[in-house]
């Protein structure tokens, strides 16, 4: 791009809101150009291929109850693999299995038998996770707003269950172990968990972003071309001068900051995974595992290949651990994770290959209260929109969700908002 160009709108930043953003306005036959500063698009989903390992750019997974994902990709084509609908949590000695009855009702008497809480634990949480998938969302989030912490406590779970189970499987969910997202997340979090399958697409999570970019016409995705200045109805870029009717911000909360300085940048939380390969699996299914033994320094850990074979080389096991928060890897962390590790499933770990360190300092924006409707003001005036999960909920969802209504506000700021499905 060498000489000025003009188009109805501009969005910057190839990622799942930027996306789904240029697919509303490519079906309503606007003149769009997405503008993407790297050299691939997906944004924080994204996955390297190593030595025949996929590794995802942190653990992420896809929930098929998400709304907005069957709205535009096929899962089927997606060649899905999926984890077991429940987790096991290491207290002690032994692993305790807890699954969801409303996803497996076979699974229902071995869950209320779980030695993790007590059973009327089990049965509130039950209670809970059941008014989440049956309620419709806008009563959802009628309700009265507070913390996780607090929901969970009013929903009267005990300490125990709290600490051992949803603080560990939370914190991992939310990047936040003191547990103050909204209640409001929690409910659309623990509705999609309920009604939906939980997994990773064969090819790695950077499938996601390529089947919702699949269809749009690839010369009106800019890669590679770095955004330095957006104004009402002008970007710069370090490639020459676009004109618009209208700028979608999609990128990430800081550098959507920094394009538009009126725009608050929100908190955010990291996240960092440690994925190991090893000779054997140290567990034959695949099933998210928990530290309830309240350590604090591993919040989640899975087999991926056992759900995904195509994540690792033949006969070989890709595990991956989640920690909540980031530092600089170092052999003092490794050696430690390596020790927790060994202890939440029970087998050696010293053996293992350790494949990469994924830190992420701004993995998720924060939702602590109040989040109201999980819906913040996209339109700042003057033409200028944004969008992403830091407008919407913290979520594949969230970005998504976003994404789509922005545009779908940018549409009825041009006058352009016909058809269905608009």
């Amino acid at each position: 791009m060498s000489h000025p160009v003009s188009v109805d709108v501009v969005i910057i930043g190839g990622g799942l809101a930027g996306l789904a953003a240029a697919r509303r306005l490519d079906r309503a036959g606007v003149n769009w150009l997405l503008v993407e500063a790297s050299d691939r698009i997906g944004g924080r989903v994204a996955t390297d291929v190593v030595d025949g390992w996929r590794l995802d750019r942190g653990f992420q997974v896809l929930n098929t109850a998400y709304p907005r994902v069957p709205a535009l990709v096929d899962i089927d084509a997606l060649d899905m693999r999926y984890f077991t609908p429940g987790v096991l949590v290491r207290r002690g000695s032994s692993l305790h299995r807890l699954e969801n009855p409303l996803r497996d009702p076979k699974t229902a008497a071995q869950t209320l038998t779980s030695g993790v809480g007590s059973l009327s634990d089990r049965l509130k949480f039950a209670a809970l996770a059941t008014r989440c998938a049956t309620y419709a969302p806008s009563r959802l989030l009628d309700a009265p707003e507070v913390t996780t912490q607090e929901a969970l406590r009013r929903a009267g779970l005990s300490h125990r269950m709290i600490e051992e189970v949803l603080r560990p499987f939370l914190s991992g969910v939310f990047a936040d172990r003191a547990l103050d997202t909204s209640s409001h997340v929690l409910a659309m979090v623990l509705r999609s968990f309920a009604r939906g399958r939980i997994g990773v697409p064969a090819a790695g999570m950077a499938a996601l972003p390529a089947a919702i970019a699949g269809p749009l016409p690839y010369p009106q995705l800019l890669i590679g071309c770095r955004t330095l200045e957006v104004g009402p109805r002008t970007v710069i870029t370090d490639a020459g001068e676009i004109t618009c009717r209208a700028v979608i911000v999609a990128t990430d909360p800081s550098t959507a900051a920094h394009l538009l300085p009126r725009l608050p940048k929100p908190d955010m939380r990291g996240l960092t995974t440690y994925y190991f390969g090893a000779d054997q699996a140290p567990i034959d299914e695949p099933t998210l595992l928990l530290d309830g033994d309240r350590r604090e320094i591993v919040a989640n850990t899975i087999v991926m290949s056992n759900a995904a074979p195509e994540y690792a080389p033949a006969g070989k096991s890709l595990i991956a651990a989640s920690s909540v928060g980031v530092s600089a890897p170092s052999g003092a962390s490794e050696a430690v994770i390596r020790v927790e590790l060994s202890r939440i499933y029970g087998t050696p770990a010293d053996d293992w290959e350790l494949l990469s360190v994924v830190s992420i300092p701004e993995a998720l924006p924060a939702a602590n209260v109040p989040q109201s409707r999980l819906r913040k003001q996209v339109s700042l005036g003057d033409g200028l929109f944004v969008a992403g999960d830091h407008r919407d909920s913290p979520s594949i969802q969230g970005a998504l969700a976003g994404g789509w209504r922005t545009a779908g506000e940018a549409l009825s700021s041009l006058g352009a908002l016909t058809g269905a499905g608009l």
